[in-house]
């Protein structure tokens, strides 16, 4: 799955594996009015690179005919906040999905100031997919845990998995490497990356960040 900077950040998801760079970003980023902090206190974003009003991808993941799970293939990254919250969960999420707790997430732990909690660990992958991709089915074991608990999901799924393919870095809101690159193969079709994420970003940001940028998509469309 991705990380944050590439998700989300290849669902694949390693966590700001390189510095944001000038090759990173699509479009020009432009500086917000004033800081933002996520509801967990970090990300803070400032900038936002302007391709996300325009890029395009194919939202409605499971009713997806062709892409065949491609974004699950590598992991995902989990900020500790979130790490924690599904240990603590762990004796139902075992039970529910049969997968040993231990065949969760690696024991490494990627420290990084922008992740809620510090830093992240990465899902295992098991036969070429995300341990927790549902094999017989669709969509991921943890989402489908909490619908059938009635867990909000985003309790328990990482903030850099819910804006995939949308991710972030030093401060910048952008599209994840695999739109930038084409490797993503749902892109160029559907609603902008950020219509398609308009939702989880107020979420996670707030009714203010999301006014701000529906003023930045009405510029750039005009």
């Amino acid at each position: 799955m991705y990380t944050a900077r590439g998700l989300a950040a290849r669902f694949t998801v390693s966590l700001h594996e390189n510095a944001l760079d000038s090759a990173t970003m699509s479009s020009p980023a432009v500086a917000l009015t004033r800081p933002y902090a996520s509801r967990y206190g970090t990300p803070v974003i400032t900038h936002v690179d302007t391709s996300i009003f325009h890029r395009t991808y194919f939202t409605r993941c499971l009713v997806c005919s062709y892409c065949h799970d491609q974004c699950c293939e590598h992991g995902v990254d989990v900020d500790l906040l979130h790490a924690r919250a599904i240990e603590r969960r762990a004796d139902e999420l075992e039970s529910y999905t049969g997968i040993r707790r231990e065949r969760w997430l690696t024991r490494r732990i990627e420290i990084d100031a922008e992740q809620p909690g510090g830093g992240a660990r990465r899902t295992r992958v098991r036969g070429g997919a995300c341990v927790f991709l549902r094999r017989l089915g669709r969509g991921c074991l943890i989402h489908l845990f909490a619908a059938d608990r009635g867990i909000d999901y985003h309790d328990l799924k990482s903030l850099v998995d819910c804006l995939f393919p949308i991710t972030f870095a030093e401060g910048t809101l952008y599209p994840a490497d695999e739109v930038s690159d084409g490797t993503l193969i749902c892109t160029d079709t559907g609603p902008t990356l950020y219509r398609g994420l308009r939702g989880e970003l107020e979420y996670y940001f707030g009714d203010e960040f999301v006014a701000e940028l529906d003023g930045l998509e009405g510029i750039r469309q005009a």
